[in-house]
Formats: C-alpha cells, structure tokens, sequence
C-alpha cells in the first residue's frame, strides 16, 4: 500500500526545477504531486510520479542527488474539515506527521493526500479503521 516518493536535492539556482521536470518529460514519466521544501541555499522536491524507479535512474544519471522515501496515501472528501478529520485519527493514535502534501484526482474528483509520518503500518491500520481509503501505489500511479 506503500507509495513510492522521489525526492531531489536541488541548489537554488534559476531554471533547476525546470530542468528535473524537463527531465522527467524526456523519460515519458508523469509528474502526479510535487512539493517543494526550500531555504536560502537549496531545497528539496518531493515528487509522486507514475514510473518512480525509472525516474530515480534518470534524474541520477543526469547527476542530481535523489532518493526514495515510502509514504501512505489517502483518499478524502473534497470538503471543508475532509483534512481535519484524518488528520484527528492520526493525532489521537499519537502518530507524528512529518509533511504533507495534497493533490485533487482526475478520476474520483476527491482529494488525494500525501503523508509522510513516523510508522506508515501504524498510520494505514488507524486510518483504514476510522473509514479512510489509503490508497495503492498503482491507484496514485495511474491517476
């Protein structure tokens, strides 16, 4: 159930974003959520796309410092408090959330979330059991 996230050490410098995604493109790899963290001197991309090995491989070889990080996620109501809610179950489970990012499906028209927390098997049991879809690898892949 785990997804698989890229993340890419970037210098902030002009046109580094442009060129990871021009990257992606020329792999034919699609870009489903990204996020980016960053400081004065660099950040990090985080990004969900449809072929995450390959892009690894590409971004790599084109020398930029990646890596994979399993995350979970979930599916929930397009809704005002749909956040909240989910967000409740884990926090009364007492499990830490370290970041989070959101991206709305194509197909479901619901909100897909991006949770990277302290124990992924520990977040997805709570959320399964308070009602919450956590969602396949395959089904945030092909969105």
């Amino acid at each position: 159930m785990l997804v698989k996230q890229i993340s890419v050490f970037l210098e902030n410098k002009e046109g580094r974003v442009a060129q990871v995604t021009r990257i992606l493109s020329d792999s034919a790899i699609n870009i489903r959520a990204l996020s980016i963290a960053d400081t004065t001197e660099f950040g990090i991309l985080r990004l969900i796309v449809d072929k995450p090995e390959l892009a690894e491989n590409a971004l790599k070889k084109e020398g930029f410092t990646v890596s994979i990080t399993e995350v979970i996620a979930i599916s929930i109501a397009d809704e005002p408090g749909g956040l909240a809610k989910a967000l409740q179950v884990l926090h009364e489970d007492r499990i830490s959330v370290e970041y989070i990012y959101a991206f709305i499906s194509k197909t479901s028209h619901k909100a897909n979330v991006i949770l990277r927390v302290e124990d992924c098997g520990r977040a997805t049991e709570s959320l399964e059991a308070a009602g919450f879809l956590v969602l396949t690898a395959r089904e945030v892949y092909d969105q």
